[in-house]
């Protein structure tokens, strides 16, 4: 079993707490030279957090990208369905379609308690929480 997280939500963790420590708005090129990646990338991780309104883009040679809300009123989970959908709760961990409850699958009750518990944690956690003092 694997739990893994796209590199492009690492991104966009490290990009929204590099934006709260910046304290004012960043520039393309100096957001994507702190995150390690390149400028013609970073759109891809921005535009996600620029649709939810977590942050703004401006464009032009003063432009960048600015952080709109606190990472306090962010969630973990919050990130990771903003970044890689939604959270896929129907689908059997053991035949890979839709578990139905009536005929549960052998694991149905043991992965929905672990499931549920996971995501109550990852909804509890703030991006403040999980990237440190901003």
């Amino acid at each position: 079993m694997r739990l893994e997280l796209a590199k492009r939500t690492d991104l966009a963790l490290r990009a929204l707490h590099e934006l709260c420590t910046s304290g004012g708005r960043v520039a393309g090129t100096e957001l994507a030279d702190a995150l390690g990646t390149t400028h013609q990338y970073l759109p891809q991780i921005m535009s996600p957090l620029v649709r939810r309104r977590w942050a703004t883009s401006s464009p032009g040679p003063r432009g960048g990208y600015q952080l709109e809300v606190g990472l306090d009123g962010i969630s973990v989970l919050e990130l990771i369905e903003v970044m890689e959908g939604p959270t896929d709760t129907d689908t059997c961990v053991l035949n890979g379609e839709t578990c139905d409850a009536s005929d549960p699958c052998a694991m149905h009750v043991a992965w929905s308690r672990a499931r549920d518990a996971l995501l109550l944690e990852l909804s509890s956690i703030s991006l403040a929480d999980a990237s440190g003092d901003c």
